[in-house]
C-alpha cells in the first residue's frame, strides 16, 4: 500500500501578511482544504493508498469537521509533547504544549515526529543550553514517538542528513533509527526521508539512485518499515518516485514554487495522480 502525507506547515497566513495563503480565509483554511480534496480522494481504495494531512493546531477542529464522515482522510497533529495525562498523575498541566491524547481528542489519528525543522529546533535550544550532542534530539523525538504510541496514534517519523553529514550518512540516519525507534511499537510508524542537503532554492535535487540506496537502508535497519520521500513529493519527480520500489509515497507540501507560490487542492491532487497513475 501506498502512503501519501501532507504537510501543510504554516500556509495559512494571508499574502498581506508576508505569508501566501490565496485560497481561503483564514478560520475557513482547513475545512476548505479537506473540503476540495476528499471527494476525489474517495476514487482510490483503502486498500490501495493511506492519505494523512498534518495541518497546524489551530485548524485541526475544522478539518476534522469537514470530513463529515469520510474515511479516506486522516487528520494529523504536526508534533506532540514528549508527556501526557494520566489517570491519578498529571491531568492536564501542559502549558502550550500539545500531548497525543489531546490531539486524539481533537480527531487526530496521527502525528508528524522529527520533521527537519523541529530537529533544527530542538537542537538549536539544546545549543543555547550547551548541549551539542546530537543524540540528544534522537531521545527526545524517541519520547515523543513512544507518548505517541501510547495515546493510539500513527507516527511518521521523518530522519535526514545535512550537507556537512554526506560522508557518514550511514551514521548519522542509522542513529536516528536507533535511537528514535528504541522500544518502540514499530508497526504504528512509517519513515520519511528527508534529504536536507538538497531542499530549498538553489539546491540540487537527491537524484533516484541515491534516494533509493537510503531507502533500502532504512528497510534493512528497520526490518521493513514503509519509507515515504520526504524531500517533496511534486509532479516532477512523482514518476521518478513511482518507479523506486523501496519508495512507499511521499510527503507534499508546497505544490507551487514559481509565480503565485503556495499550496493548492487542485495540484495536490494532480500530484496525486501523477504519483498513482491515475
Amino acid at each position: 500500500m501506498k502512503h501519501i502525507y501532507l504537510n501543510l506547515k504554516r500556509f495559512d497566513i494571508p499574502k498581506e501578511m508576508g505569508g501566501v495563503n490565496s485560497i481561503a480565509p483564514v478560520e475557513q483554511w482547513g475545512s476548505y482544504i479537506v473540503e476540495h480534496t476528499k471527494d476525489a480522494l474517495e476514487a482510490y481504495s483503502e486498500d490501495e493508498v493511506e492519505f494523512v494531512m498534518y495541518l497546524p493546531e489551530a485548524h485541526l477542529l475544522s478539518a476534522v469537521g469537514a470530513l463529515k464522515g469520510s474515511r479516506r482522510i486522516t487528520i494529523g497533529s504536526q508534533g506532540i509533547h514528549r508527556e501526557d495525562v494520566s489517570t491519578g498523575g498529571n491531568f492536564g498541566a501542559f502549558t502550550t504544549n500539545r500531548t497525543g491524547k489531546a490531539v486524539r481528542a481533537l480527531g487526530c489519528g496521527s502525528t508528524l515526529i522529527g520533521h527537519c525543522e523541529e530537529r533544527k529546533d530542538k537542537a538549536g535550544i539544546l545549543l543555547e543550553a550547551g548541549v551539542t550532542d546530537t543524540d540528544a534530539v534522537n531521545r527526545i523525538l524517541n519520547q515523543e514517538i513512544k507518548a505517541a504510541v501510547s495515546a493510539g496514534l500513527t507516527v511518521l517519523y521523518c530522519i535526514g542528513e545535512n550537507d556537512t553529514e554526506l560522508d557518514r550518512w550511514q551514521e548519522v540516519l542509522g542513529k536516528q533509527l536507533e535511537i528514535g525507534l528504541k522500544d518502540v511499537d514499530t508497526s504504528k510508524v512509517a519513515i520519511a526521508y528527508e534529504p536536507i542537503w538538497s531542499i530549498g532554492p538553489g539546491k540540487t535535487p537527491a537524484g533516484k539512485e541515491y534516494i533509493q540506496k537510503i531507502a533500502r537502508f532504512v528497510k534493512e535497519q528497520t526490518g521493513g518499515i514503509s519509507v515515504a520521500y520526504g524531500g517533496g513529493l511534486k509532479v516532477d519527480n512523482a514518476a521518478m518516485l513511482a518507479s523506486i520500489p523501496e519508495i512507499d509515497g511521499g510527503l507534499i507540501a508546497l505544490t507551487r514554487f514559481q509565480g503565485e507560490i503556495g499550496f493548492y487542492p487542485e495540484e495536490y491532487l494532480e500530484i496525486i495522480r501523477t504519483y498513482m497513475g491515475r
